[in-house]
């Protein structure tokens, strides 16, 4: 005889199904160019703003990629999809999605945004020429976190992919993008 069928496990199939037609549907869901130009505008004020040396790794970039809102929601089966711009001294040159799944301990939802910025020209090209980027495969991202009172001096920048991980109250902890991929997206 088989397992019985709870409530829990219909309700993580009906999500991961619900997740998983959005995930898919590509461009027929992605927001308009101008409404997520918008929203880079704003997640750039606030990481500016809030994040310590900001204004300094912006300054030496190659090139950013902005995701003002990456939405994360599962329960025991998750999965993660935002959209964003990447951004070439000032100005938005391409739009780009990310989305990845997750099997394990996953409950709930939450946003967060993300910056990552490309402080190498080859790594830039290397990302631009993708089709379907991943993070831990195609290109590695080092996570930044440290506190308020540290200075920029302080934070070896070396790694030729920086990335910051930020809501409401600042910096997060123990951001990863192993297995996120990262598609460009047709905005014509």
């Amino acid at each position: 005889m088989g397992k019985p069928v709870t409530r829990q496990y219909i309700t993580g199939i009906t999500l991961t199904l619900l997740l998983a037609s959005y995930l898919l549907s590509g461009n027929a869901m992605a927001a308009p160019a101008q409404e997520i130009d918008a929203k880079v505008d704003a997640t750039l004020k606030i990481f500016r703003a809030q994040i310590p040396g900001a204004v300094q790794y912006l300054s030496i970039a190659k090139g950013v990629l902005v995701f003002p809102s990456v939405f994360r929601a599962g329960m025991g089966i998750g999965g993660e999809y935002g959209e964003g711009a990447l951004r070439i001294n000032g100005k938005t040159v391409e739009y780009w999605s990310t989305a990845s799944a997750s099997i394990g301990f996953t409950f709930g939802a939450q946003s967060k945004s993300l910056v990552i910025i490309f402080l190498n020209e080859p790594e830039l090209v290397k990302f631009r020429n993708s089709e379907g980027w991943r993070a831990g495969i195609d290109g590695s991202v080092a996570f930044v976190e440290w506190g308020k009172s540290e200075n920029i001096d302080t934070i070896n920048i070396k790694d030729p992919i920086l990335g910051f991980a930020f809501g409401n109250k600042g910096l997060m902890a123990n951001i990863a993008l192993e297995g996120s991929k990262f598609i460009l997206l047709n905005k014509d």
